[in-house]
């Protein structure tokens, strides 16, 4: 256990972060961590003043891997990417990340403004005003927690036998389906009796993601880059 002269706000952050992923973001409380790290509540009050405080800086310490560095000749899409295929898989590793999104402002995070800044940056190269850039990295902060949160499978299933069977009930229940009514529904779920390919499916949500911000950043013309949106 940690002694109180040792404890920093960064190791009272990745205690906070162990238990989250160990057990879930409502057993993460000031009372519970000083508990874990060896030391009185009074302890942790000089890093952070409350539980709001405490997840203000667990949603920051997670969002400062969606910044990477970039390789500096690579064009805006590639990095956007980057920075879209790090926030889902942040997501991926600690599931409670949209929820945990909702209960802070988060603009008093910097690492969400640093990563924002970055991609209105990335997207004004695109030809993007910076409304319509704020639009967009919105629009693929929402597609990247929707394609985490529907993840296909049973991401929290205990056993693979018990995520067999509930991929069966699924199976069985759009088999039952009139197959004259709904041929495709029926035929489609003849696909649900096999583990489902995650890797695939994210890197097939990506390329979703960032064609239809590609897509329409063609339509763009650099001379648009920077102008503010006024509409």
């Amino acid at each position: 256990m940690a002694h109180a002269e040792r404890l920093s706000r960064l190791s009272l952050i990745e205690k906070a972060l162990e238990l989250a992923d160990a057990e879930s973001l409502e057993s993460v409380t000031v009372r519970r961590l000083a508990q874990e790290l060896g030391v009185t509540p009074m302890a942790l009050y000089w890093h952070v003043k409350n539980k709001d405080q405490l997840f203000v800086c667990l949603a920051d310490h997670l969002l400062a891997q969606v910044t990477p560095e970039f390789d500096p000749d690579a064009p805006w899409n590639a990095r956007l990417r980057v920075m879209v295929e790090a926030l889902i898989g942040v997501m991926r590793q600690h599931r409670y990340m949209p929820g945990l999104f909702a209960m802070v402002e988060k603009q008093d995070l910097s690492n969400f403004n640093r990563a924002t800044d970055t991609a209105l940056d990335l997207l004004s190269q695109a030809g993007f005003t910076l409304s319509e850039g704020y639009a967009v990295s919105t629009y693929l902060l929402h597609g990247a927690m929707a394609l985490v949160d529907n993840e296909p499978g049973c991401p929290g299933a205990a056993s693979a036998m018990e995520a067999a069977e509930l991929r069966r009930q699924k199976r069985l229940a759009l088999e039952r389906l009139p197959a004259d009514e709904f041929p495709r529904i029926v035929e489609y779920a003849k696909t649900m009796e096999d583990e489902p390919d995650l890797d695939a499916y994210y890197a097939f949500g990506l390329d979703l993601l960032m064609s239809g911000v590609e897509a329409t950043a063609a339509k763009r013309t650099p001379s648009s880059a920077t102008q503010n949106n006024t509409r």
